[in-house]
């Protein structure tokens, strides 16, 4: 979008006021920047730049690196700000300015005091997704949900606030959402059996302006009986409520600590909610609405345009957190709005993102078996349901039985690392999971600050398939089908980066920065870095020349035995041992490793 269309938007809209954040939207155009996690409010992770292509990548250099000082999983990706990278740490969840004039020299450090009970409180690794920056100010939301303000300049603190209690297992992983003049943030602790949370607090002093809670009555959800729409209907009085037995939705989960992507025209933002608590389905029967659901909100009140749930009464922990990605398509010859999502249980799904109308719901791993498909007939009883598996499905099974061979593991075909979309070839690069798990679930009480799981887990590389626990993947999402894969050994626990240059970049547990063909998938370049990469690739320019950068790290749920030193097989909730063998090929690690062609 040019600046000039930019403003034709905003006239059209009458006030530039009804837009997003002016600051960030301008920001957003000029690609030799990156002032969101997600490089866009769309969250395509495309990057214009095209210095760096397919004929010239093969002759990147290591330009410069930097260590951050922790170790542990680094996830999300620096942001570039003019002349000043801002990079996060893992717990403590330091931050850092350097000032890319002058050797990357450290302009200011801020390295907030956290009270390390918070540690053993997160469920998989102590990671951070990353800060936004906006209006001059470097927003960070810290492990004990402290969210901060930071000068951009300076590294003072402009307010901070408390958005979670840690006591009760309220933690945070992810990043934030600035839209007009809030930051929108969300919360984890699933597995510590909190209510999921959105909450929009104003971006100059910090107040909280509301607060939509996953699950539970209409007025705590900000939903309204007969406004708010499931599959193209009013959701209805108590839709949550109804779904639940007694109070249980009290601890019913339904976390929100994915991505978070936002349309300034339709002027709504999207997001998925995570698993109801505990693991053990037969503990909380019904639906259990509405954990594992896509949410469209307004950023100015909360309130809920639709919701469509893609997991009901979730028997296999498929978190629905992972990154909403919008982008306009032809779909039968008419251009339509729509919202692509690759989900933790298997399906990659396409809706039209204005009315939550499903278009599209296919597997994009062929080895996913828990449901045959979703049944898209709107005239059929189980419309936008999962047939679910009789042999898969852990509650017909019952607890304190191994439910065996299901796919995918609970990890997901896809996790939190995000996916990206290019315009060029209108194909989506997805990071995968290629892996199963025996899933067996047994009765828990609910303690306050204590796990809430009541489930054991063992995952493995799927049977039948290349020995590997990963692919990286190009999907058609109108069609619904794999246009080409690449096997990896371990999963993908990176974030890809498409640019204009037809390269597409990734990293790997191993520690291997990547680069590949957008319209092949051949590999083009890897560089071996100091670390397991979970870390989301990202890229700039400064002084005309174009930069990529990546922070190596190894941890996050598939790398926990590592990260924690772990080595009971069913501990990380059933991680360890499938991902025992990573120890042999790489080690813990902070760095961030920035790469360039040669002068």
């Amino acid at each position: 979008m040019r600046q000039a269309h930019l403003l034709g938007l905003m006239l059209a809209l009458g006030t530039t006021g009804a837009l997003a954040n002016e600051d960030v939207l301008k920001r957003i155009q000029d690609p030799n920047q990156q002032v969101l996690q997600t490089l866009d409010y769309a969250n395509t992770r495309y990057s214009k730049l095209d210095q760096i292509n397919a004929s010239n990548v093969k002759n990147l250099q290591v330009a410069w690196t930097f260590s951050t000082g922790v170790l542990r999983g680094h996830e999300g990706s620096p942001l570039v700000v003019g002349d000043i990278m801002y990079v996060h740490t893992p717990f403590p969840n330091i931050v850092y300015a350097l000032d890319l004039n002058n050797e990357a020299k450290i302009l200011w450090k801020y390295e907030p005091k956290q009270d390390p009970s918070v540690i053993p409180v997160m469920c998989c690794d102590t990671v951070n997704r990353g800060l936004a920056y906006a209006d001059g100010a470097v927003i960070l939301h810290q492990a004990d949900t402290t969210l901060v303000s930071l000068d951009a300049k300076t590294g003072k603190v402009n307010w901070s606030v408390k958005n979670g209690d840690s006591k009760v297992g309220e933690t945070n992983t992810a990043t934030v959402l600035p839209v007009k003049d809030k930051i929108i943030v969300g919360i984890s602790g699933a597995e510590y059996g909190i209510r999921g949370h959105m909450t929009a607090y104003d971006a100059k002093s910090g107040k909280q302006v509301w607060r939509a809670y996953s699950v539970g009555p209409d007025n705590e959800m900000l939903v309204d009986p007969e406004k708010t729409t499931s599959l193209g209907k009013p959701i209805g009085k108590d839709s949550s409520l109804k779904t639940w037995e007694g109070d249980q939705w009290k601890t019913g989960g339904g976390a929100t600590w994915g991505w978070y992507s936002y349309d300034p025209k339709l002027d709504l933002f999207y997001y998925g909610t995570a698993n109801p608590s505990t693991w053990n389905p037969k503990q909380r029967p019904g639906d259990n609405k509405w954990t594992m659901a896509i949410f469209a909100r307004s950023p100015d009140t909360g309130q809920a345009k639709w919701i469509y749930q893609m997991t009901p009464h979730d028997e296999w922990d498929y978190d629905g957190i992972n990154e909403m990605i919008l982008t306009d398509q032809k779909v039968d010859g008419k251009e339509r709005p729509l919202l692509t999502h690759f989900d933790r249980n298997g399906f990659a799904y396409t809706l039209d993102r204005a009315t939550g109308e499903v278009l599209v719901a296919e597997k994009f791993d062929p080895v996913v078996n828990w449901a045959t498909k979703v049944d898209l007939d709107k005239g059929s009883k189980n419309y936008g349901r999962p047939l679910v598996v009789s042999k898969y499905s852990t509650d017909q099974n019952g607890e304190d039985v191994n439910s065996k061979g299901i796919c995918p593991a609970a990890l997901g075909t896809k996790d939190q690392q995000p996916a990206a979309f290019s315009p060029k070839t209108q194909l989506f690069y997805v990071p995968t999971n290629h892996v199963c798990m025996d899933y067996e679930p047994f009765k828990v009480s609910y303690t306050p600050g204590q796990p809430y799981v009541g489930a054991t887990l063992s995952m493995y590389p799927a049977p039948g398939g290349h020995g590997g626990m990963g692919n990286f993947i190009a999907w058609d999402n109108i069609s619904g089908k794999i246009k080409w894969s690449n096997p990896e050994q371990f999963s993908v626990w990176s974030g890809a980066l498409a640019t204009a240059g037809d390269v597409v970049f990734y990293g790997t547990l191993e520690g291997y920065l990547k680069a590949v063909d957008s319209k092949t998938g051949k590999e083009l370049y890897k560089f071996k870095t100091a670390s397991g990469v979970i870390g989301n690739v990202m890229t700039y320019t400064h002084k005309g020349k174009q930069h990529i950068a990546v922070l190596s790290g190894v941890g996050g749920w598939a790398g926990i035995g590592l990260a924690a030193g772990l080595t009971d097989p069913n501990a990380g909730l059933g991680a360890v041992g499938g991902y025992a063998a990573l120890s042999q090929y790489t080690n813990l690690g902070g760095q961030l490793t920035v790469f360039a062609l040669p002068n």
